[in-house]
């Protein structure tokens, strides 16, 4: 049999299907383990490349298996598609992953520390709390539309809705009252969790100097600055700020062909929740620049006198991405072109 020199890894909850090719592509084995089968069989497998998707408990298993001396590889699924033989299932994925690893042009998915991705947590579980904010402040201001009451979006509004529900001369149902009173109790409930995890995060940015170093950038506060280094690759990944820019999707989509360009719309790839706070970060920093343009920087003003607002904030996020890396990195990047 052929030395194994590449490996594909389905990954599952419990079936996982493994692939393994020689240096040549051909097939040396096809394999379906169990979950408790998966560490013992790379255990007794020679050093060779291990390949997977960027999906879901992949950083777990790219650590675990490269603790035996592989190789581990990350393919984000969209790569991995176009090499999919007709049919998809388990054994064609594995197959699948295991060619386009051996692509030399293939680009691959950092892996991550569990340090890395503790850390990530507190941003993850302060997103989900504030969405589900946001579906119970929405769901209560439509109740009230249905009574008559019109109240203005925003967390900044949530006091009024409060003072409807609560408010017994209101021509609000009886039926409808206790109801609604539940609705207006768990905002409360959330905000001051996200209270909560806002001075964790505060606190970790004073502790941080790479975050005090970040926070020096306009736009830039506690969130977004002890954001950057969990839910961002390393800043050596980047040649510049603009592939940095490329990464978080802040750059159109290319539809090209017969040697005329097409651009869209952004791509909107990468982390979403860090492309989310920087766009924030920025159109908060473009408002500051516009209210006092006598301290703002020369980068903050120049976009918004030619082009419409978003388009500005949009640029201005391009512009501010350039600076983390430099904050972060030893090398120097720009965003000029």
């Amino acid at each position: 049999m052929s030395e194994v020199s590449t490996v594909g890894i389905d990954l599952a909850k419990s079936v996982f299907q493994v692939h393994g090719s020689d240096a040549g592509g051909g097939v040396v084995f096809r394999k379906k383990l169990r979950r408790d089968q998966v560490l013992a069989f790379f255990s007794q497998l020679p050093a060779c490349v291990v390949a997977m998707e960027a999906c879901a408990s992949a950083h777990y298993w790219a650590r675990e298996i490269a603790a035996f001396g592989h190789d581990t590889r990350l393919i984000p699924p969209a790569y991995v598609k176009p090499f999919v033989k007709r049919q998809k299932n388990d054994m064609a994925d594995a197959e699948a992953i295991c060619e386009a690893a051996q692509r030399p042009t293939m680009r691959f998915v950092q892996g991550k520390s569990a340090e890395a991705q503790a850390s990530a947590v507190v941003f993850r579980t302060r997103d989900l709390l504030i969405r589900q904010r946001t579906q119970l402040i929405n769901a209560l201001r439509g109740h009230l539309m249905e009574f008559g009451y019109i109240v203005g979006q925003g967390v900044g509004h949530v006091g009024k809705l409060v003072d409807i529900v609560g408010d017994l001369a209101s021509d609000i149902p009886a039926e409808a009252r206790p109801v609604l009173a539940v609705i207006t109790d768990s905002p409360q409930v959330l905000q001051s969790q996200i209270a909560l995890l806002d001075r964790e995060i505060a606190s970790r940015a004073k502790t941080d100097p790479v975050a005090k170093r970040l926070m020096t950038i306009p736009g830039v506060g506690p969130v977004i600055a002890t954001a950057l280094v969990p839910l961002a690759p390393a800043a050596v990944t980047f040649r510049r700020g603009r592939d940095f820019a490329a990464w978080l999707g802040l750059v159109p989509r290319q539809h090209s062909s017969g040697g005329k360009e097409r651009l869209g719309r952004t791509t909107k790839m990468g982390e979403r929740s860090l492309r989310r706070l920087l766009i924030i970060g920025a159109s908060s920093a473009t408002k500051a620049a516009a209210r006092d343009p006598d301290n703002a920087s020369a980068w903050l003003k120049s976009p918004r006198s030619s082009v419409p607002s978003r388009r500005a904030d949009l640029s201005n996020t391009g512009m501010c991405v350039s600076m983390p890396l430099s904050s972060t990195s030893q090398a120097r990047f720009s965003a000029d072109p």
